[in-house]
Parts: structure tokens; sequence; C-alpha cells
């Protein structure tokens, strides 16, 4: 190779005297991309007034009726009619309804729902019931006009049928009676014209009405066990929050003996569950039913099912047994890499003590991304309902004016009705064709793209700082001495007034590549039923390498935004540097730092492991000192799982922290050897632990 020939990798860090962590004397950075994301931002909140000037939220909160009013509204003479009633709820099972939007039947606002099975025919006969019958007619009927004019007027629908109410609509009571669909306890019942129908045929094109009754039971029943459960799992929550910060409170002060602790119990965790799994399994042989497989059980609305199969105990066994061979292999091959991982924890746990606050930083970073959520939800809703009201002609003979679009207000004198005597105008859906309404879906496809692109900037924002403060604390030669008195502070205060144009570039290139995996997904959805199996094969080729490339650009984001934060330059040289920083010891980069985050990894697991097992004792009524204090639910698999779920996101906000220091001083830790060689003009300024491992020394330790 040639004296002149620059090295593959970029060169590597020299020397300077007069480095002393994240420098303060700094410039802009990435001007161009931090205008174009203030406009950005500046034509998102127009986008937010347009969509609040034009939108209405009671389109999304009430239903309509076939007038365009809203049900349920105050201040309205519909305010005590807060429920959605269907003349003909079986027209709402035509393909027609998939078109419009809206059922082709007229539609009223009631105080209630019905709650008996009665047609016009024999209430007309009595007055008691047609009083009744009244309530669920439209205004001007009177028993005098007789059943057939009525009908024949559209006042009144041809029966009702028990109903209750669901998303503040009058659905029929459907039911299960010895596997058959039943409606007010009846199989049949009566349409209106003397013709018996089943009550299965009111959710037509519905091929197994069981399944889709079962269903919805489950659901319900899944709701009451959240009802019942919600202060204990919030009682979950608060422990794993508590033993996350226990976690860290002890990996302060002991960081090794921590992390040994954690590696311990965790294998033990998963034996015990390995343990729990042989012991269900052993238990239910030959009992009658336990060796039916899972294919020949099919799908079951009860979870509770496949716990009664040996074969669903046995596959538990097999996964966990398989991941705690692969993490005792791991253990085994990777343990004096492990050493050097945990004396980066020890530092990382230094670091932490000397910027407590960074503990409480995501707090910060969610506040910001609940407001991020809030603004795009809020702006989502008022554009999907800022179209206007689009009245059709909806008529049960043949009409050449079907689907036309009308005027309810004088629809009655229109020449349509004189022509088409049976039809009437009856609200369709929302819609427009002004200018505003076909420009819509660009400004929700915009409202996403911002979305993704605050998001991002949040994150990448908590990132540049957290690095920034803790890259301080290493680069300081006396500790804490050298460390700023506000180190997380100043950080983000150089983040926000020198360097939103390099957040904005790094988010603004991962929400491209996250927008165009969303629309992806969508195609992906359209193309479901297409028999085009190339075009499945190639979307599902660009789904994966779209994957791989967000996990790539969030890997090169994060690493950049360390450098930027210590040296202030620009994103792409920032990202340039970092990246071949990593590339010129790449064996460290895919050994220690990948088992560090292994490490983390199963702190998270072990605060979600000890929350799950004292979650699963609590709720399952295995434990009799908890029997009584545990409350009766269809399902206890329901709170466990939120539980667990929750428990690893409270857990993994914490661990980030720690995560986002170790990688910062990760980086730091490879520039120390590139810098400096342990002479006395240039010591290392890595801990004595790292120094040990390394085999590294000081010829003449810095002052302490």
């Amino acid at each position: 190779m040639e004296l002149d020939e620059k090295p593959k990798y970029g060169e590597p860090r020299r020397y300077d005297a007069s480095f002393k962590g994240p420098l303060h004397n700094r410039s802009c950075t990435d001007i161009a991309c931090c205008i174009l994301f203030v406009v950005a931002i500046v034509a998102y909140i127009g986008v937010g007034i347009l969509a609040w000037s034009h939108g209405d939220p009671r389109k999304a909160i009430y239903p309509t009726d076939s007038r365009g009013q809203f049900c349920g509204q105050a201040g309205t003479p519909l305010a005590n009619k807060s429920k959605l009633f269907y003349f003909n709820i079986m027209k709402c099972a035509s393909p027609m309804v998939l078109l419009e939007f809206q059922c082709p039947t007229t539609q009223m606002c009631v105080e209630k729902c019905p709650e008996k099975f009665m047609t016009l025919i024999k209430a007309n006969a009595n007055t008691k019931d047609f009083e009744y019958y009244k309530q669920f007619c439209k205004e001007g009927v009177t028993q005098s006009m007789g059943a057939p004019k009525i009908l024949q007027l559209g006042l009144c629908p041809a029966m009702l049928l028990p109903s209750k109410s669901f998303t503040r609509r009058c659905f029929p009571a459907l039911g299960l009676k010895d596997g058959k669909v039943t409606v007010g306890n009846n199989t049949q019942f009566d349409d209106g014209s003397g013709t018996m129908k089943d009550a299965k045929d009111l959710i037509d094109g519905v091929k197994n009405a069981t399944v889709v009754i079962e269903a919805r039971q489950t659901v319900m029943k899944i709701f009451e066990d959240y009802t019942h459960s919600w202060p204990w799992i919030i009682l979950g929550l608060v422990i794993a929050m508590f033993v996350s910060l226990l976690f860290i409170f002890l990996m302060r002060f002991l960081a090794g003996i921590m992390i040994w602790i954690i590696i311990i119990l965790v294998i033990a965790v998963i034996g015990y569950g390995i343990f729990h799994c042989y012991m269900e399994y052993a238990a239910l042989k030959g009992q009658a039913g336990a060796n039916v497989t899972l294919q020949e059980l099919g799908f079951q609305s009860d979870f509770t099912v496949y716990l009664q199969i040996r074969q669903t105990w046995l596959s538990f066994m097999i996964i966990l047994a398989i991941v705690e061979v692969i993490i005792i292999l791991l253990l085994i091959f990777l343990r004096k890499r492990i050493l050097i991982a945990i004396a980066l924890i020890k530092e990382a746990s230094k670091a932490i003590r000397y910027v407590m606050f960074s503990l409480f930083y995501p707090l910060v970073t969610f506040l910001f991304l609940a407001i991020v959520i809030a603004y795009w939800a809020v702006t989502a809703v008022f554009l999907s309902t800022s179209n206007e009201a689009i009245y059709k002609v909806f008529n049960s003979s043949a009409c050449e004016h079907s689907r036309e679009t009308c005027d309810p207000a004088n629809y009655s004198i229109s020449t349509v009705k004189a022509q088409c005597p049976d039809s009437e105008c009856l609200f369709a859906f929302y819609g427009g064709e002004t200018v505003y309404h076909k420009y819509l879906i660009g400004l929700q496809f915009y409202n996403v793209f911002l979305f993704f692109w605050c998001a991002n900037f949040v994150i990448g924002l908590g990132q540049m700082t957290l690095a920034g403060a803790f890259a301080s604390y290493y680069w300081a030669s006396s500790k804490p001495k050298d460390i700023p008195k506000f180190p997380l502070f100043s950080s983000m205060g150089r983040a926000l007034r020198y360097h939103t144009g390099s957040l904005a570039f790094g988010a603004l290139i991962l929400s491209i590549v996250q927008i165009i995996r969303v629309l992806l997904e969508y195609l992906d959805h359209k193309l479901k039923g297409a028999q085009n199996k190339f075009a499945k094969f190639m979307l599902c080729c660009l789904k994966c390498c779209f994957w791989c490339l967000e996990k790539f650009v969030k890997f090169l984001n994060r690493n950049a935004y360390i450098m930027v934060a210590i040296y202030g330059k620009n994103f792409c040289t920032s990202a340039k540097d970092a990246f071949f920083l990593l590339l010129r010891n790449i064996l460290r980069v895919a050994v220690v730092d990948k088992v560090t985050d292994f490490l983390l990894f199963l702190g998270k697991l072990l605060v979600v492991g000890l929350v799950g097992v004292f979650a699963f004792f609590f709720f399952s009524g295995r434990v009799k000192a908890f029997q009584d204090t545990a409350p009766n639910l269809h399902y206890y698999w329901v709170p466990i799982l939120t539980v667990v779920i929750g428990s690893y996101l409270i857990a993994n906000g914490f661990f980030s922290v720690y995560s986002m220091c170790v990688d910062t001083l990760f980086l730091c830790f490879l520039e120390d050897l590139e810098r400096n060689d342990g002479s006395e003009e240039k010591p290392y300024l890595m801990s004595e632990d790292l120094r040990k491992i390394l085999n590294k020394k000081n010829k003449t330790s810095p002052a302490q």
C-alpha cells in the first residue's frame, strides 16, 4: 500500500490535548433541513387549523339518523334520544352497505332500543301495544291510519326485534340455544309480511353464525374482566416500576454482582417455567380429551381450553428449553466478552450516578410523544369528519333514480318522488366534491408523515441529549470536577440550539423509510385476494428489505446523534465518522456491544418474569392466600397478559437510559483507544476495570 493512500475505513482519531468532552464552541448544522422542518411544522399546524374549521367530531361520536341529525347531542331535540334504530336491520347485511357506508333503510333516533318482539299488524290491533310501537315510528303516525297505509308511507318499521345497544346503535339481541342462533329466545321470526325466517338470516353473509356470537361473547367477557381487574393491573404495573427502579438503584453500587444475579435468576425463572410445564403435562396424562392435538382442536374462543391439552404444555416446555439452552451456550462462549460488557455497565452505573436526572428523562420523551400522538389523532379525526352529508335515493321497487343524490328538504315535492312514490331521500355517507374534499387523502397522508417525522425527532432529541450528558462524564479527566453542573440540561440546550437541523435530517430519512413500509402494508392488504404469486413474492421481498433498512437507519441515526452531541458536526459527517469508527472496531462492536445489549435485555426479561409469575399466581388463584382477594374472572390470562406487556414497556423505558449510556460510553471507549496510548502525555480515560480486562495501563494515572 502506498504511503499517501487513505485508510479503508477513514483516519483514526488523533490525540488532542485540548479535547475535554463535548465541544461548546460549535455552530448550527444542517440549516437547510432545519428550515424545511420548521416550514413543515407550520404547514402541519395549518392542516390542523383547516381540519378543525371543516371537521365535525360529532360525526365520529354520535350516530346519524336518516335526516343527518346527531342522536343524543346535547342542546338539540334529540338530546334524550341517544340510540340509533334501524327500520329494517336485514338491509344492513346487503353488499350495497359496503359501497354506501350506510344501511339503505330508514334510521331514527330513539330513547331506548326495542325490548320485545312485535309486528305492526298485531300492534295496530291493540292501543297499548301501538303506543309502545309508536316511539319507533316517524312523527305524525296514528293508529287510525291503519297498518297497510303506515307501511306504504314508510312511517313505521314492519316489526320490532328485541335489541341491545352497541356503540349507540340498536342491534338484534342475538344468542345461542341448542347450537342455533336466536333472537329474543326465538329461532324464527315474522318479517312483517307473514313470512317466517330464521334468526340467523339477520347476520346474512356470515357462514358460521355460531362463531360470530361466541366471538362477541368472548369480547364482552374480556371487557368484564378488565372492569373487575383494572385496580390490580395498575398495582402490577406500579410493582414493575418499583422493581425496575430497584434494579437500577442496586446497579449503581453492585453492577457486576447484579448482572450475574440477573443471569442466574433468568436461567432459574426459565428453568422453573420448564418444570411447571412438565408438571402440567404429566398431570394431564390419562385425562379424557387431553391427548387431542392442537390441529384437531382448531380455533377456540375460550383460550382456557388449550390449557387442558397435553400438547400445549409440551410445546411450551420445548420452547422454554430451547431458549434456556441458547442462553446457557451464549454465556459459555461469550464469558470473556461478558466481563468487558459488565465493565461497561459498571461505568454506565457510575455515569448515571452523576447524571441522576437521566433516569427520569424517558418521562420527558413520553410527554412529547403524547403531545405528538394526540395532535395526530385529533387532526386525523377532524379530517375524517370534514366531509359534507350526502343524501341518496333509496327505494324498494325498481327506480331509474336509485342511488342518485337528492335534497331531503324538498324531496317530497320533487319529480323523483313523483316517479318513484315508494322512494326515500336518506342520509348515505359523508363526502363531497369541493376542492378541499378532493385533497383529503393527501392531507391525511401528510398528517401520517408528519406524525412519523415529529415522533422520530422527539426520540432523536432524547438520544442526543443523553449522549451529550454521558459523553461529558466519560471525557472528564477529573470526576466530578470537570463534569458540567447540569449536564443533561446543557446537552439538551446544545441539541436544540445548534442541531435541530441534524435531528430533523435523521428523523426525515427514517420517516421516509417508515412511510414506505406503511404503503407496502397497505398494498399487501389490498392484494390479499389477488392470485398473482409473483406480485406477492416481490411485495414480501420489498417488505423484508425495508424492514432491514429501517433497523439499519435507526442504528445509524443513534450513533450519528452521539457523534453530533460530542463534536457538533453535521449529520452526514457524524454518521460517516460513527460508521467508520465502528467498522474499524467491528469485532468489538459485534461482540461487546451486542453482549451488553443482551445483558440489559436479560434485566428487562427478569423484571417481566418476576412480575409475570406474581401475576400468574395471583390471578389464577393457584395460591390459597390470594383466592379470596383475587377478582373472579372469565379468563385470568387477560390481566396477566396486560401486566406482562405493560411491565415490559415500563422496564424498557428505564433500561433504555442504560442502553443509551452504554452505547455512548462504548463509542467514547473506542475513541479513547485510538486517541491515547497510556503514556503520561496521553493517558487512557477509561475505567480501571476496563484497562485491566484489555491489559492496558497508564504509566501515570490521571489526577483524581
